[in-house]
């Protein structure tokens, strides 16, 4: 059972702490209206997993959950474009492989809770969970008077991997920095193999922070100490790297790239077409060439 002295948890803002006695509380976050509430741990990040049960238990119940170089780093990478979902955890609060949302549609996530198949009906299988062992951060800082100070954003980016969410800095493997766009690029790498530490938790965290507002108990504004400077963030996208990769197919690829493959096939049709009939007149052009040849000729002759 998880304790934590002060009576509110750190690390979970929705967390219900009871004195055990006159410092010590018990925390528990409600994830569901029939399970008892989930014990946690206040001195690490709550997995994610129970995260978005728990937002989704509090939408239901009209409670609040917000309060008042870019690109893919591999081929294999993909963001999150479900959002939020009702999942199925397992005891210690990692994802199931197979995830229903209590539908009949059904589909395969990572260690991150995030889609890596197509969606299915309650057959589909899901052997393992698959584990995320790298993830990029995309972050946009807002406008500064001076530039930025880029040899300290890798020093930066590991204090506040280790201060706020309990991350060793050595999971960062390379910061680049884009000063035309504000882009920080940050790729985090964990040992392939070895479950932990749950790179998915901490992304989602940092999510909330610059998104929503904190899951922390503090509601503080999060920046990135960069040298002198605190340079304060407007934007995040997250890609994930699995291990094994996903196995997305064409039947769910976005109406906007369907709309660019159909332009390009219709194009390259086009092209074939317009080929061939100019071939067709070509040769029909030589042969009444030729025809009207041998007439002369043959009139000539005579």
């Amino acid at each position: 059972m998880s304790l934590y002295l002060g009576g509110s948890c750190r690390t979970m803002k929705w967390a219900t702490c009871d004195a055990d006695s006159a410092s010590v509380c018990t925390c528990k976050l409600t994830l569901d209206e029939t399970a008892s509430p989930q014990p946690i741990d206040c001195e690490k990040l709550v997995p994610k997993c129970f995260l978005m049960k728990a937002e989704m238990y509090r939408a239901r119940n009209k409670l609040s959950v917000r309060g008042s170089i870019t690109g893919k780093p591999v081929e294999t990478a993909f963001v999150d474009n479900d959002g939020i979902y009702d999942p199925d955890c397992e005891a210690d609060g990692r994802f199931k492989a197979k995830q229903c949302n209590k539908t009949e549609e059904c589909w395969c996530v990572n260690s991150a809770g995030v889609r890596r198949t197509d969606k299915g009906d309650k057959n589909i299988k899901c052997e393992e969970l698959v584990e995320t062992y790298w993830i990029r951060l995309e972050l946009k800082h807002t406008a500064t008077a001076t530039s930025v100070d880029r040899t300290s954003l890798k020093e930066g980016l590991g204090k506040l991997l280790e201060k706020r969410y309990g991350y060793n800095k050595t999971l960062i493997d390379e910061v680049q920095y884009d000063p035309d766009g504000r882009f920080i690029v940050a790729d985090l790498k964990k040992e392939i193999g070895k479950p932990s530490p749950n790179l998915g938790n901490m992304a989602y965290y940092m999510e909330k922070d610059l998104k929503v507002l904190p899951l922390f108990t503090s509601q503080g504004k999060v920046s990135l100490e960069a040298g002198s400077q605190s340079l304060e963030m407007e934007k995040i996208v997250v890609y994930y790297v699995d291990e094994k990769a996903p196995t997305f197919t064409m039947q769910h690829l976005s109406g906007g790239i369907i709309a660019v493959i159909v332009v390009v096939v219709l194009a390259v049709v086009i092209g074939i077409l317009l080929l061939f009939f100019f071939n067709r007149r070509r040769k029909q052009q030589y042969s009444k060439t030729q025809v009207a040849f041998y007439r002369h000729y043959v009139t000539c002759s005579y």
